[in-house]
């Protein structure tokens, strides 16, 4: 039961006043077990589903039933934040919460927060925020600030606003929420860390003559790319998207898939150069995986890392020494092929250290043969494709990779 611990004006006639509305709900949140997961859902009808003593206590009730019973925990927001009445002593539910959230986390279970109309202030930013996967209800208010005392009408403050600043992993429409989280639990909790599947080679089966036939092909339009090998490659996928630092590549596909029986995270370049947002994107899927002991598949295609005054200022090279680190230490076994071009530390932060593959028509290289040449003063950029060595025959005899990918059509 409710109480009133600041013995504010009014709020016993306010809290009356919630369950009527609410059809007779003794607090704005209340949670139940299900043989999938425990659900914690919020009900805004009950003073803007505002989060005070009682209503986090209901909280941790649901987050230690789910770690006693090895169950993941569903958040279902709909919140204005923390309940002015019960002043400071509301603030502090949400270190609870946070708390709360990293227990589970430290447990290796996973949590899945569906963002719903509104999802503000201090719930959002620790339990809507905090959880492993973060699906967003489409037209949705989320922001931390509410609409009071924010700027009204600004697209940053809604479920899209969040999906383009990487804070959220998808949005969907209202009807979509249930199969979403379903599909997403499915995922993370097939996790067996068994080594990933290498790929078929979907484009040319035989190898290059020379580096420059190499170069050519890998930067061939009509080459697949990292889309067509996902298609390929996985019977369903659901989506891993942003950095959770204000970023989002598009030329970093990210998520996780199914391929007969088995889940698999994975991380593909499509032929881009790989922005901070990317690099940072891909380390957080390593780590996710790395909690559900997914194995990580990871799809090398870039001319190199983002070298613009942006990417600079965003920290390209501390994004990159982020994912080199995690790649070095993760715990689940990651399996990498080069699709394509493999230039540079921008397409090796990405790739396996002792379990990378390439296809016919891709090569690997430590800079681009242009730009090896300008940095060389040499005018021979054909010959120094040959003197670096780059093709995948030749980098299977260097033992820079395990193998050449076997085509398609030998299946």
């Amino acid at each position: 039961m409710t109480s009133d611990p600041l013995g504010w004006p009014g709020y016993r006639a306010q809290l009356d006043r919630a369950r009527e509305r609410s059809g007779g709900a003794t607090e704005s949140v209340s949670w139940e077990r299900h043989a999938s997961a425990v659900r914690i859902t919020f009900d805004f009808r009950f003073l803007g589903g505002s989060v005070g003593t009682a209503a986090g206590a209901l909280i941790e009730e649901a987050f230690t039933e789910a770690r006693s019973a090895r169950l993941p925990v569903v958040s279902r927001i709909a919140t204005g934040g923390s309940r002015m009445q019960e002043g400071m002593l509301s603030l502090r539910q949400l270190q609870r919460v946070a708390r709360l959230c990293a227990l589970h986390r430290e447990a290796g279970l996973p949590h899945v927060s569906v963002l719903g109309d509104p999802t503000t202030g201090g719930l959002w930013a620790s339990l809507g925020a905090g959880a492993d996967y973060v699906v967003a209800v489409a037209g949705a208010q989320v922001g931390f600030a509410g609409s009071r005392v924010r700027p009204a009408d600004d697209p940053a403050y809604t479920a899209e606003g969040q999906f383009a600043a990487g804070t959220v992993d998808v949005v969907v429409p209202p009807a979509d929420v249930d199969a979403t989280v379903a599909a997403v639990l499915d995922l993370l909790t097939r996790g067996d860390a068994v080594p990933a599947e290498v790929p078929r080679a979907l484009g040319a089966a035989d190898l290059p003559a020379t580096g420059w036939d190499a170069v050519r092909r890998a930067r061939a339009p009509e080459r697949p790319r990292a889309r067509a090998y996902l298609d390929a490659h996985f019977d369903h996928r659901v989506p891993v998207s942003g950095d959770r630092a204000g970023g989002v590549d598009p030329g970093m596909l990210c998520g996780i898939g199914l391929r007969a029986g088995r889940a698999v995270a994975f991380a593909a370049q499509t032929g881009t150069a790989t922005t901070p947002a990317g690099f940072r994107t891909a380390a957080r899927l390593v780590r996710l995986a790395e909690r559900f002991a997914l194995p990580v598949l990871t799809l090398v295609d870039t001319p190199g890392a983002a070298n613009d005054a942006a990417a600079e200022r965003a920290g390209v090279g501390a994004a990159i020494a982020e994912l080199f680190a995690t790649v070095a230490r993760a715990r689940v076994p990651i399996t990498t092929l080069v699709i394509g071009e493999g230039g540079s530390g921008g397409a090796l932060a990405l790739s396996s250290p002792e379990h990378t593959w390439i296809t016919p028509d891709a090569y690997f290289s430590v800079i681009a043969p242009e730009l090896a040449a300008a940095i060389l003063k040499r005018s021979d950029v054909r010959e120094l494709a040959d003197d670096l060595r780059l093709r995948p025959q030749d980098l299977v005899e260097l033992g820079v990779v395990r193998g050449i990918a076997e085509p398609a059509s030998e299946r």
